[in-house]
């Protein structure tokens, strides 16, 4: 097995029997101290001695062991250890297999395989005739129009229009344009529960358009948080609410900001929130119920970090009775072969 960490059970070895060695000269300098009166200059020797040892055994036990709990104990709150620093001291070689051993199980690849083809299964059993749905619904709009139910039928179009996109569309990316009709097509289903009371508006400066509408994002990253921001935000307002898609880019980064100017969340939850988005691993998988707030977002942030990395995902900015900002930060890539985990993408 290839060494990758030096071991603090060896160093611990080695001082040990520097220790040995120091009390046996020691025990044999004081017996010839005895005849010759050298005292003084035999104890500043020893303890110059065990001074240097001290340090030696600050510096090669105390800290690594301390690195390595601080190792430990990020990895329990949730980092994955690729994350963290690989060259920190092992304690011993069964806690190098350990690491190892945790490494590949935890190997985000695997997860993502993993996790792609319980997905996959989960397509293939729900959409054993998705023409089925689409056909029902179309008779459904044709009943619609001939009893001059105008409103139903438009109703019944939009909800087949989304459901072919989040049922029939299997692809891992999508286009931002595609994720924002897709949107669209659901605010525009919600618009018969709230009507006017509901708004929604998409900002994007026109010279970066065109980048940012090719630009590949995980398909159903934004309407979740719009859902979250309604059920959440706007639900509970009295008045009109509005949500607010905002998208920005640089050359290698695309942020998009969702706003709504709901009720927003006091500071100990909104604290709770971003922890378990920081906590990716921990909250992938906690089985929360959906009242508690911020399930859909810890699935679109866990996704985006299976896909693109640790660096990038969600962070929530909130302000009791003003509102809440979902701040989604993104790789600019056109393709998936730009992935860095492009290799688990069918």
């Amino acid at each position: 097995m290839r060494l990758k960490y030096r071991y603090l059970s060896r160093f611990m070895g080695w001082l040990l029997m520097a220790e040995t060695l120091l009390v046996l000269l020691l025990v044999a300098s004081c017996v010839v101290a005895s005849r010759q009166g050298a005292w003084p200059m035999l104890l500043t020797v020893t303890l110059v001695l065990q001074s240097g040892l001290c340090v030696v055994f600050y510096f090669w036990v105390v800290r690594p062991y301390r690195r390595t709990e601080r190792m430990i104990a990020l990895f329990l709150d949730g980092y994955s250890l690729s994350s963290l620093d690989s060259r920190e001291m092992s304690l011993s070689p069964a806690t190098e297999r350990l690491i190892g051993f945790v490494q590949e199980e935890l190997n985000a690849n695997r997860l993502l395989k993993l996790s792609k083809r319980q997905a996959q299964y989960r397509a293939l059993q729900n959409q054993i005739n998705p023409h089925f749905l689409y056909n029902t619904l179309e008779s459904i709009r044709s009943e619609a129009l001939v009893a001059g139910l105008g409103s139903v039928a438009d109703m019944t179009e939009a909800l087949a229009v989304f459901f072919r996109y989040t049922i029939s569309k299997l692809e891992n990316l999508v286009t931002v344009e595609e994720e924002l009709q897709n949107c669209e097509t659901y605010f525009r289903i919600q618009q018969y529960r709230f009507g006017p009371r509901l708004q929604m508006h998409i900002e994007c400066a026109p010279e970066d358009r065109p980048a940012i509408y090719r630009c590949r994002i995980p398909k159903l990253t934004l309407q979740p948080i719009l859902e979250n921001g309604i059920i959440h935000g706007t639900e509970f307002k009295i008045g009109a609410g509005r949500l607010t898609v905002k998208l920005d880019c640089t050359d290698k980064l695309l942020t998009i900001l969702v706003s709504d100017d709901g009720v927003g969340m006091d500071e100990h939850a909104l604290a709770q929130l971003n922890e378990r988005l920081d906590q990716s691993g921990r909250a992938f998988q906690e089985d929360k119920e959906e009242h508690t707030g911020g399930v859909a977002l810890v699935n679109v942030n866990n996704r985006i970090h299976l896909l693109f990395g640790e660096e990038y995902g969600l962070h929530v900015f909130s302000i009791p009775m003003a509102g809440t900002d979902v701040r989604i930060t993104l790789p600019m890539i056109q393709s998936s072969r730009d992935l860095p985990q492009s290799e688990v993408l069918p």
